[in-house]
């Protein structure tokens, strides 16, 4: 299923490095705003998680870049829902430079949906389960 894009915006002089390219740690700030864009699609939205107590929590990361991105680009996450199970989701974020829509890098990330109190994970609510099913993405076939 094609998503709309998660995140719109803009590599700034002060996001690059010694080197002129846009530094890791603004990669992984644009994948956090991405984050929370899914989130929202998936019913996960600050105010469900704020009235619930509840929370997402990453516990793996893997960031693979392929291009560099330079001042002055303009950039476009679009984000993926890979698997659906009972307390975590597992997504990809794809980072394209807009203009040319090369892919510059690659977020996968599992989350788990926590308990903020009892600072543990907990199933996700039929509601949302099935919200998040709905966007999963349709496997490849080999």
């Amino acid at each position: 299923m094609e998503q709309e894009a998660t995140y719109r915006g803009t590599v700034y002089p002060w996001h690059c490095d010694h080197v002129g390219h846009m530094n890791i740690m603004w990669y992984v700030g644009k994948f956090d705003e991405a984050n929370w864009n899914l989130f929202a699609r998936l019913g996960l939205t600050p105010s469900y998680l704020r009235i619930s107590g509840r929370g997402m929590a990453a516990v793996q990361q893997n960031i693979s870049y392929k291009r560099e991105l330079l001042a002055g680009d303009i950039v476009e996450i679009r984000s993926h829902l890979l698997e659906v199970g009972d307390k975590s989701i597992r997504f990809r974020h794809d980072l394209t430079n807009a203009e040319t829509g090369e892919l510059a890098a690659t977020c996968e990330i599992i989350g788990v949906h926590m308990d903020r109190s009892q600072r543990k994970s907990v199933p996700f609510e039929a509601v949302i389960r099935e919200l998040a099913l709905r966007h999963l993405v349709e496997p490849v076939e080999a």
